[in-house]
């Protein structure tokens, strides 16, 4: 039997009503209906100005679709401006209100009209809304923040009526006059925002069949999805990018038009049972690429072949966007700074794991915090490089403590932000070894993200930790296949390296020692795996491996790695043994 799969997209829905209707029904029917009349005319119109439709109405309720989340809001600032303002001439009793919900979120197409959890979270916010109020969803307040003259208060979390998981709401804020003006789209150029942003245009299907359209657009769909977990990368919505969609275009055009710094294109070829994609990144400003990949797959199971695709791309995309916007920041000028650029230019510092980049990446992260005190990101990593340098500098209390109370910062601020809970969850359990409370900040990193190559990193490594090889063998392969060139990948070959020594597979605890020490030569960790795996096999080799941690790391000894104790007590003797057999100092 053939089922036919439900039309989907994507659709920013502004639901809206009057406040206190029935009541002033009551009061006044014939006025009531005739200020409505009025009202509705003005509301109508300005839909239609931002390219809105209206796709559902009864009585004094309305319901309508934007291709954009800025339109929308913009749409609505201005409905609750012109309301107001003729509110304003009339009897406080009599004056006719609306309060106005808009979500960003997938909707099922049946004819004209809009159906599922997209359009029902709109009118829930609504309810939310204050009179003469707009209430929105993460998702809106995420693409249109920086873009439009409003800000934003966080209601937080709220259950709604019929809606099974908590939503996120957040309340348009107009104070100051910010939207007591119209303000016409050629007037106002789209400034980028300050952190990376990105439009994914649809691929071009160069299969000449057109099925293999649908498989395209519903690849970019999933990755847009994706990529929108991400926290701190603002993401164009579908329904703007798709715009030039069959068209010719400038990439640099579309960065101005989108108010985006890069742009990633891609095509789709399908050759006998072969399916092709090719992606390619671009800076929108000079035009340059940033990154270009392709990926092969069998064209069976065309969704099975989606869902690999799309964590592929994403995976590829993430650390290519990081590392250019590390460039970027390196060629600012020193005066012209902000808090995001100081943490740029401190990770490739806290990547390097050694104790001069570490006092490095400290010094411009705690320069970063001063700018913005409640940056999640530079706690965290702030948080490790504390940690790496209480382990590795000496054990200083300082340390710890520094390392501790930024870890607990990053872990409170960073409630959605996946990047600040896995490396707070990260030195959390390394300085308390309260595992169970980092595995489960972890695992919401990863529920957030589940593409991030960095969360599963870490939640390999305190696997490792914890005896839970399965866990941490997974989760590193899964790191290793989302971002294989990632400069962090000495953290699941960290995990993958004790998991085999630690269950007597020492040849390949042996490999992937050596695979950690070429990501990362400077860090003494696998170096010290690797001379624990040797012991058990080649006694030369591990002597010859020692004599290389102890190049790096001159001070190293026995009984101050093993006061790490990041391993269990048993797991640390075991490891002791083995250097001892390689002669390395006590």
């Amino acid at each position: 039997m053939v089922v036919d799969r439900l039309q989907r997209r994507m659709a920013a829905i502004l639901s809206a009503d009057v406040v206190g209707y029935s009541r002033l029904m009551g009061r006044d029917e014939e006025n009531t209906l005739a200020t409505l009349k009025t009202y509705r005319s003005i509301i109508d119109s300005l839909i239609a100005d931002h390219t809105g439709r209206i796709f559902g109405s009864a009585g004094d309720s309305l319901i309508a679709e934007f291709a954009s989340p800025v339109e929308a809001v913009r749409c609505a600032t201005e409905i609750q401006f012109e309301i107001g303002k003729r509110n304003a001439d009339l009897p406080e009793a009599t004056q006719m209100q609306f309060r106005i919900g808009i979500n960003l979120g997938d909707v099922v197409v049946d004819g004209d009209n809009l159906m599922g959890d997209g359009v029902n979270v709109a009118a829930r916010l609504e309810n939310l809304a204050e009179a003469g109020g707009i209430c929105v969803s993460r998702g809106v307040r995420d693409q249109v923040r920086d873009r439009l003259a409003v800000s934003f208060v966080d209601l937080g979390e709220q259950q709604v009526k019929n809606i099974a998981r908590p939503i996120r709401v957040f309340r348009v804020s107009r104070e100051g006059g910010s939207s007591a003006r119209r303000v016409e789209p050629e007037s106002e150029p789209l400034q980028l925002p300050i952190r990376p942003s990105i439009a994914v245009l649809s691929f071009t299907n160069m299969s000449g069949d057109p099925a293999q359209e649908y498989f395209a657009d519903g690849l970019v769909e999933d990755v847009i999805t994706n990529l929108s977990k991400i926290s701190g990368l603002f993401v164009i919505a579908r329904n703007s990018s798709f715009v030039y969609k069959g068209r010719q275009f400038d990439i640099r055009q579309v960065a101005r038009e989108l108010g985006v710094r890069y742009v990633l294109e891609g095509s789709v070829r399908r050759a006998a049972n072969r399916l092709r994609i090719t992606g390619q990144l671009v800076e929108g400003t000079g035009g340059t690429h940033v990154w270009a990949g392709k990926f092969d797959g069998a064209g069976e199971d065309v969704f099975n072949l989606q869902d690999q695709l799309t964590q592929s791309i994403v995976g590829a995309i993430e650390p290519s966007i990081r590392r250019a916007e590390i460039e970027r920041a390196r060629g600012k000028r020193p005066d012209r700074l902000d808090a995001y650029d100081l943490f740029l230019q401190a990770l490739p510092h806290a990547y390097a794991n050694t104790p001069a980049a570490t006092d490095e990446a400290l010094r411009l992260l705690n320069e970063s915090l001063r700018l913005d005190p409640k940056y999640a990101a530079p706690h965290a990593y702030a948080a490790w490089s504390h940690e790496q340098r209480f382990f590795r500098g000496g054990f200083h209390p300082e340390d710890k403590t520094g390392a501790l109370e930024h870890a607990r910062i990053a872990l409170s601020l960073g409630a959605d932000d996946p990047q600040a809970l896995s490396i707070g969850a990260f030195v959390y359990a390394n300085m308390t070894h309260d595992y169970e409370t980092s595995l489960g900040a972890l695992d919401r990193a990863l529920e957030i993200n589940g593409n991030s190559a960095l969360a599963f990193g870490f939640s390999a490594m305190v696997g490792s930790f914890t005896e839970r090889y399965e866990r941490a063998t997974e989760h590193a392969l899964k790191a290793l296949r989302l971002s294989p060139f990632d400069p962090l990948n000495y953290h699941p070959y960290c995990a993958l390296a004790p998991s085999c020594l630690f269950t007597g597979r020492f040849a390949e605890a042996v490999s992937y020692s050596t695979l950690a020490i070429q990501s990362n030569p400077l860090f003494s960790p696998p170096h010290v795996f690797l001379v624990a795996s040797h012991a058990h096999l080649d006694l030369d080799a591990a002597r010859a491996a020692g004599r290389r941690l102890l190049e790096i790391a001159p001070d190293f000894t026995i009984s101050g790695f093993v006061r790490n104790e990041v391993f269990r007590p048993h797991l640390m003797q075991e490891i002791a043994e083995a250097l001892r057999k390689a002669g390395l100092p006590d």
